[in-house]
């Protein structure tokens, strides 16, 4: 299974993306650390992406695309795999669209996960108040920038993807097995309704 997240930063897709490759037993394609390991390599494409994400602006989706299908042709993800980080345009969409129907392959379905902003902001400052090396986009200052990226780049996603009938939305309050059960739900469904239309 193909799953891709959409939600602003502070929603919790890490954690949950996490917990949900263990349950359906395939690679998490995290954009976001992907990009910090090349950023630790050293390497020309790392220099340019540094300062970019350090400031909390997206990186160009040349690189980005560039890093996710290097990532997709390692061999792993042939049963699928979590799109966690990407795409966060409509053109990455599309060209990842484009990657996928190159091997035969689709998003099944795309969770987003929906925090109202204060909750966000209040995440957020916590995150970036933690002594224990917080990232660069985490400080304080940038989470507006950071909010309003997500807005006016990444929300148009939403109608993207409820375009293709496979978005469903999810509920971010709430614990954390909480949340990942309203995504287990909606997986399973996903699911059902899929066995019933090959049947």
């Amino acid at each position: 299974m193909r799953v891709v997240f959409v939600g602003p930063p502070g929603a919790g897709k890490g954690t949950q993306s996490k917990l949900l490759v263990d349950y359906l037993a395939i690679p998490h394609l995290s954009t976001g650390e992907l990009l910090r390991e090349v950023i630790r390599s050293g390497t020309a494409v790392g220099r340019t992406v540094g300062p970019i994400m350090a400031e909390g602006k997206l990186v160009p989706d040349e690189l980005v695309l560039g890093v996710f299908r290097e990532r997709l042709g390692r061999g792993d993800c042939g049963e699928g795999c979590l799109l966690d980080g990407v795409p966060r345009t409509i053109r990455q969409a599309e060209a990842i669209d484009e990657i996928f129907a190159e091997r035969g392959e689709a998003v099944d379905i795309a969770i987003e996960l929906s925090v109202p902003d204060a909750e966000l902001v209040r995440r957020l400052n916590g995150r970036g108040n933690e002594p224990e090396s917080p990232r660069p986009d985490d400080r304080p200052e940038k989470i507006p920038l950071r909010l309003k990226v997500y807005q006016d780049q990444t929300k148009p996603l939403v109608d993207y993807y409820q375009k293709h009938g496979v978005l469903r939305k999810i509920d971010g309050i709430g614990t954390t097995e909480e949340v990942f059960g309203r995504i287990q739900g909606a997986i399973e469904a996903m699911r059902s309704q899929a066995g019933r239309v090959t049947r």
